[in-house]
């Protein structure tokens, strides 16, 4: 059985409760892990690309408010 089959098995065995509280601690876990990959990106130039599209669409006029 591998980690992740252990793991699901566990969570399949959680109480009602203990689901819910499961459930917030990992969506906290995964914005936390996105982030730090955002970041990573950022600083790696991986979205420099992306600015650079979006700021040159700005300049052409083609952005709108939201």
């Amino acid at each position: 059985m591998t980690v992740v089959e252990t793991i699901e098995r566990a969570v399949e065995q959680l109480p009602t409760n203990e689901l819910a509280r499961f459930r917030d601690w990992f969506v906290k876990f995964d914005e936390a892990a996105w982030d730090a990959q955002i970041e990573a990106d950022a600083v790696a130039g991986k979205l420099d690309a992306f600015a650079a599209e979006a700021l040159q669409e700005y300049s052409e006029g083609k952005a709108r408010e939201l």
